[in-house]
């Protein structure tokens, strides 16, 4: 991040702590209005082709114990993130909600980290900056990327230059917190591969999946980090590489898909920096558990309501995923990417991608 982008970070969060200010000496009860962050909220954004939040809002306002309270924690936030990006320090999510234990007024402390965090992406949207750009850090997402790519990224000890796959182990290139610090230097990957699971990703290089088809692997690692989208995007939009999305055949991993091609509901504010709305969905489908007859568990009843909710979302209202869900519904069931290991180890590499990649028009 340039010095630039932090100075005005830090200037956006003095002149929204200013805002609050500005309403005590015009006698008015100081508030904050933020988008509503439901899925009755989002709309599709034709210019941007994403999904972004609506107009509806909700205040955060003095003007009872509780939301004065908010506003509290709000203003000492809004203080230790301007303070951090003053000295060039960076701090992680986790770190926020125990730093808020030594604050002086007991009520500015978090009661939990979803407390914290919820704050945090209130401030985002307000201000019109990122977490990144405040110099926020999740944990450690662990999320890597295994394939013909050569890059340049920043360190503490200087520039360092990488190839994803010569230059590293069985396990890949680690994806840093900020990918926006890294430079694509160049690229042979016709197209991305995003794996939900450890155990699939492992399969797809052992199988040497990347060299013989040119492939990116992305392990998402469960539902993605924002990193691990940012960089997706990145990669789709900068070096014009197909993005793919590979997951389990249940509610839960269709919705890591969403997160990826669509934007996640939450962070819809970020949507155009994080989704990539060109992501086609690989599979497991539902069509897939039936056509090879795949190993399956029954749905729960958490997953029937899952997937009932994904009949009503926006994002999830298409010809492809009506028809998808509305069969697994009937068929009652789910699979999980290794199922396809019942073909024998090789099918997933040899046969079912290659085939789906084909049918798709990626290969």
């Amino acid at each position: 991040m340039s010095a630039d982008n932090e100075q005005q970070a830090r200037e956006q969060l003095i002149d929204l702590a200013a805002q609050f200010y500005d309403q005590f000496e015009l006698g008015e009860i100081p508030h904050m209005d933020v988008p509503t962050r439901t899925k009755s909220n989002i709309e599709y954004d034709e210019d941007l082709d994403v999904w972004v939040y609506g107009d509806r809002t909700s205040t955060r306002s003095a003007n009872s114990v509780r939301g004065a309270r908010k506003l509290l924690k709000a203003v000492y936030t809004i203080e230790f993130l301007s303070d951090q990006l003053e000295q060039d320090r960076s701090s992680t999510l986790r770190e926020l909600y125990y730093l808020s234990e030594s604050w002086d007024n007991e009520n500015a402390q978090f009661n939990d980290q979803d407390e914290s965090n919820q704050l945090v992406e209130d401030l985002e949207i307000v201000s019109g900056a990122t977490r990144e750009d405040f110099h926020m850090r999740p944990e450690e997402s662990g999320a890597t990327i295994m394939g013909p790519l050569f890059l340049r990224e920043q360190t503490r000890r200087g520039e360092r230059e990488i190839h994803c796959q010569e230059d590293v182990g069985e396990g890949g290139y680690q994806i840093p917190n900020n990918p926006d610090t890294i430079e694509f230097l160049d690229s042979d990957a016709e197209f991305i591969l995003c794996v939900e699971t450890g155990g699939m990703r492992d399969r797809l290089v052992e199988n040497g999946f990347d060299e013989e088809y040119g492939a990116l692997i992305v392990h998402l690692k469960g539902q993605p980090a924002r990193a691990t989208r940012r960089i997706t995007k990145r990669l789709h939009d900068e070096l014009d590489i197909p993005v793919t999305v590979f997951a389990d055949g249940d509610p839960w991993s269709y919705r890591i898909y969403a997160s990826v091609a669509y934007g996640s509901i939450k962070s819809a504010h970020l949507s155009e920096y994080l989704a990539t709305p060109e992501a086609q969905y690989i599979g497991i489908q539902p069509a897939d558990i039936v056509e090879y007859d795949l190993p399956t568990d029954p749905l729960s009843d958490s997953d029937i309501n899952a997937l009932e909710s994904e009949l009503e979302d926006p994002r999830f209202q298409t010809d492809y995923w009506e028809e998808q869900i509305e069969l697994q519904l009937d068929i009652g069931k789910k699979a999980e990417q290794q199922a396809l290991a019942s073909r024998g180890l090789d099918f997933v590499t040899e046969t079912y991608l290659p085939e789906r990649l084909e049918a798709m028009g990626v290969l």
